[in-house]
């Protein structure tokens, strides 16, 4: 009778051999899909065009439409302006290719209250104050795997219904940077569904919970959502500085808060990243929160948000740091590419 003992040793050997080959295909395989992700990004990332977004911001903050809300036109103009933005928007993503479709929410335009500070002027419309039909748009790729499945990037595309700004940094540039977003993506083919969403949130009440209720009655998962408002926008003491705060509310926010760091440093995008709690859940991502979707953060250039002009009328658009801009839309699709191949983190 053959000895066991070297049989078991050559049993042995052959066992840890295929386990340490096994482990070397699965070492090679993640660093395989690694370098796959980043020269998918880097292939994209080139398109993100910085003078694009420029003529954009300009065309929605100063000419021709120096402002956007529903209750002011342009002299001789039947449209109000913000109904005019929601016509240029439609164009725009139909010439990259996608079929966009509209909603609609009443709205009123805010009150403004003089005894306020003068960027916190807005107030609780007067119980005479008109109601208007207000629209968030919509534009997608379908995900070819996971279809019911969102990644969602929204920005809010009205200026303040208050007062005469012009609303360049808050928010034609978080606007332009989810169109940009929107060109770029225009051939990629998704395993989940990606979803523009441009709202509104400078009248009462916000569209974007119309959206956000909306996904959540179609009983769709919403794998992230990223709200690009004020992208790039800093105080003057930060001026040439390149940095985006992605300010979240949940545990879930704050993991896609650290994802966005990750591929920061990983991708050397240069941007002074960093991520900030908020006891509330606000704005047009708050929206989202308090519809039940939890993986939701917002993209901002500064935190608490520093722009001088914030809703006044110098908040124009030779005052938005477009290059800054630029950088927070190449993080913001890194980060919509890696969640769309790997999940959440």
């Amino acid at each position: 009778m053959r000895p066991l003992k070297p049989v078991i040793n050559l049993l042995i050997t052959v066992y840890a051999s295929m386990f340490v080959n096994l482990t070397i295909l699965c070492q090679s395989g993640t660093i395989v899909a690694d370098k796959d992700f980043e020269a998918l990004y880097s292939s994209l990332a080139v398109k993100v065009d910085m003078e694009r977004m420029r003529n954009s911001v300009y065309y929605l903050s100063q000419d021709p439409l120096p402002r956007r809300v529903l209750n002011w036109s342009l002299p001789g103009h039947k449209s109000s302006s913000l109904e005019e933005a929601d016509g240029w928007i439609k164009q725009q993503l139909k010439n990259y290719g996608y079929k966009p479709k509209s909603d609609k929410t009443r709205v009123r335009a805010f009150g403004r209250d003089l005894t306020k500070p003068l960027a916190h002027q807005y107030a609780t419309p007067p119980e005479d104050a008109p109601w208007y039909k207000a629209h968030n748009i919509f534009a997608g790729k379908r995900g070819s795997e996971h279809p019911d499945d969102l990644i969602i990037i929204m920005a809010h595309k009205d200026s303040q219904s208050w007062i005469a700004s012009p609303g360049a940094n808050d928010n034609a540039i978080g606007t332009c940077g989810a169109l940009e977003l929107a060109l770029v993506l225009s051939n990629y083919k998704p395993k989940h569904t990606i979803r523009f969403i441009f709202c509104n949130e400078e009248h009462t009440p916000w569209t974007s919970i119309t959206a956000a209720e909306a996904i959540r009655e179609a009983g769709s998962t919403v794998l992230a959502a990223i709200n690009l408002d004020g992208i790039g926008v800093k105080p003057l003491s930060g001026k040439g500085q390149l940095t985006n705060v992605t300010r979240y509310t949940t545990s879930e926010g704050e993991k896609l808060a650290d994802l966005m760091a990750r591929l920061n440093i990983n991708l050397s995008l240069g941007l002074q990243q960093s991520k900030y709690l908020s006891a509330h859940s606000e704005d047009d991502d708050g929206s989202f929160i308090n519809s039940g979707f939890p993986w939701t953060v917002l993209n901002i250039g500064s935190m608490p948000y520093g722009d001088p002009n914030y809703h006044l009328e110098g908040d124009t658009a030779d005052k938005v740091d477009y290059e800054n801009a630029k950088m927070t839309v190449q993080l913001t699709l890194a980060a919509i590419i890696y969640l769309d191949i790997f999940g959440r983190p």
